[in-house]
């Protein structure tokens, strides 16, 4: 809103200094400052609304140390890192952006999942929550939106070679020549266009893009019709299982929103570059109109987790709940599909798959030795790993620091992949 406020100011009363609300760099920086201290400041105020409503951590013992002591401590915490968010994403991007929009979406669909889980757990007294299979359909809703929005609409496209397109078969929207500088003759007139594609960036592969129509290759002329069959499954596909993984990482003070902070701040980084003409082209990633306007949304994520690690580090006096939780991998996911860096998720997010992986390696050896032996055994000492960590007497703090440093690595490991072909 200030964007637009400013932007008006400028044009009609030439207000020295609004015009610095045209930089991405300075509407992220003061969108980060202010979910900061949203959360720092009102912080301790929502803490005290939620203890006072009782809204306390029901804790089963697990024989874990220090975990009775965490019994009471205030839930739904997630709702202080969902505003310290959404106010400035309202008040310093660009709303018409067709990405901030889906973000948006995402942040108060996933919410509201998370809120309903939680109200369930705390309010009604049911430790199941939400059943299983109306989250799924929750996040299937999510993916389908966010799938579909990328398919039709006009302002979802990548940039490439107006020939390249047309060899394709790729629907163009616009069309226009740039110069551009080689090596050999200096500066060229190209064509290029943008085009409705199923494009996304690869690590490994050379040229550095892969096209999920290219599954559909033995459809011939047709591949493009069906594209929906691959794209909209997969989409689906990544926004459940990080939105569990997050959920699920969620087990120890700090932990999730930490390793999310690290996650969003390369994804950022990824977002502002992918929409930077020249960086783009410089690193030989696929440059995509608008998206470097969701780095304003990855600041102020990154202040609303570190703000929330304030109050949520060990020994925590709030936890996020699965209104948190939920929402965050849900976010991570719109927003690592959206810039078309899904396919890194796996380096990038290698916590949360580490953590999913150990649940469910613990999960199907047991069914296994138990249905051949009769009794079940275990890989770790408990899953999620952490707990495995806490079992072999290691402090959940030093736990949740190591965490940290090995999602730094993943997150420099990501970026060093674009350029490994």
């Amino acid at each position: 809103m200030l964007y637009y406020l400013f932007e008006f100011l400028e044009k009609q009363y030439e207000l020295k200094g609004a015009g610095l609300f045209q930089f991405i760099s300075f509407r992220a920086a003061m969108a980060m400052v202010m979910s900061l201290l949203i959360s720092l400041v009102f912080g301790k105020r929502i803490i005290r609304s939620l203890r006072n409503l009782q809204v306390g951590e029901s804790v089963r013992d697990l024989g874990l140390d220090g975990q009775k002591e965490k019994e009471g401590t205030p839930t739904m915490g997630g709702l202080m890192i969902i505003a310290s968010l959404l106010i400035p994403v309202l008040l310093f991007n660009k709303l018409h952006n067709v990405y901030i929009q889906l973000l948006i979406l995402s942040t108060l669909w996933m919410s509201a999942i998370g809120f309903l889980d939680d109200y369930i757990k705390v309010f009604r007294k049911n430790k199941e929550g939400l059943a299983g299979r109306f989250k799924v359909v929750g996040q299937v809703g999510l993916g389908l939106i966010v799938a579909v929005t990328m398919l039709m609409h006009d302002d979802i496209v990548v940039r490439m070679p107006v020939a390249e397109a047309q060899e394709q078969g790729l629907q163009i929207v616009d069309q226009f020549t740039v110069e551009v500088n080689t090596l050999t003759s200096g500066k060229q007139s190209m064509d290029m266009a943008y085009v409705k594609s199923s494009l996304t960036n690869v690590p490994f592969l050379k040229g550095n893009v892969f096209s999920y129509s290219s599954l559909l290759g033995f459809l011939g002329d047709n591949a493009s019709s069906f594209l929906w069959l691959i794209f909209v499954p997969v989409v689906i596909f990544i926004v459940t299982a990080v939105s569990n993984a997050a959920n699920l990482t969620d087990g120890i003070d700090g932990l999730a929103t930490g390793t999310s902070a690290i996650i969003m701040v390369t994804l950022g980084a990824l977002a502002y570059v992918s929409g930077n003409t020249i960086i783009s082209d410089y690193l030989d990633i696929l440059y995509i109109p608008f998206t470097g306007e969701m780095a304003v949304f990855a600041a102020a994520f990154l202040g609303s987790c570190i703000g929330f690690l304030w109050f949520n580090t060990y020994p925590a006096k709030v936890f996020m709940g699965d209104t948190g939780s939920l929402t965050i991998g849900g976010i991570i996911a719109a927003f690592a599909i959206l810039i078309r860096k899904e396919l890194l998720l796996p380096i990038l997010c290698g916590i949360f798959f580490i953590e999913t992986l150990s649940v469910i390696l613990q999960v199907t050896y047991f069914k296994y030795t138990k249905r051949k032996t009769g009794e079940g055994k275990r890989i770790f000492l408990m899953s999620p790993i952490h707990h495995h960590y806490q079992k072999k007497g290691i402090h959940e703090a030093q736990i949740v620091v190591r965490f940290w440093i090995v999602g730094i690595l993943l997150a420099v490991l990501a970026l060093i992949t674009l350029k490994i072909r």
